[in-house]
């Protein structure tokens, strides 16, 4: 992986790093925080960092893809070059209505600490599997790049 690219990856996952953050903040733990959780709000920075990690991934594989929030259309991107990623289709589906449709007012009220558990369940396998792909990319792209490594043939 190029400097360059290395970059335009290193970007996507800081700000999914962000949206976690910012997530745990909006949510304190049932014992720390005198204030009301916003659980909705919160509920879309989770779907955010999972998105921005799958197209951290898909740069990294420098695959173009739209300016989309479909974590399943990001899903599908990804699975034509791992097909392991078809393990994440119902937690894209879990976080498919906390792209939009949670932030606005209509048939969404806001989340329960339960709904909003579930919402954050699905972020995490997301982002630590796609986290742990890329991760486990650079670690052989920089085996290979080393002084002194034999390629195999």
């Amino acid at each position: 992986m190029d400097d360059g690219l290395r970059e335009l990856v290193g970007a996507w996952l800081t700000k999914a790093s962000h949206d976690l953050r910012a997530a745990e903040r909006l949510v304190p733990n049932d014992d720390e925080g005198d204030y009301e959780p916003l659980f909705s709000a919160a509920a879309f920075h989770l779907q955010q960092a999972a998105e921005k990690t799958l197209k951290a991934y898909l740069a990294s594989r420098s695959v173009r893809f739209a300016n989309i929030h479909d974590l399943s259309k990001l899903l599908a991107l990804a699975e034509t070059i791992e097909v392991d990623f078809s393990q994440l289709a119902d937690a894209a589906e879990t976080l498919a209505p906390c792209a939009v449709e949670i932030r606005y007012p209509g048939d969404w009220d806001d989340l329960t600490r339960d709904e909003y558990s579930e919402v954050k369940h699905a972020a995490e396998e997301i982002v630590e599997l796609v986290t742990e792909r890329i991760e486990t990319d650079q670690n052989q792209v920089s085996r290979t790049n080393c002084p002194g490594h034999r390629r195999a043939g």
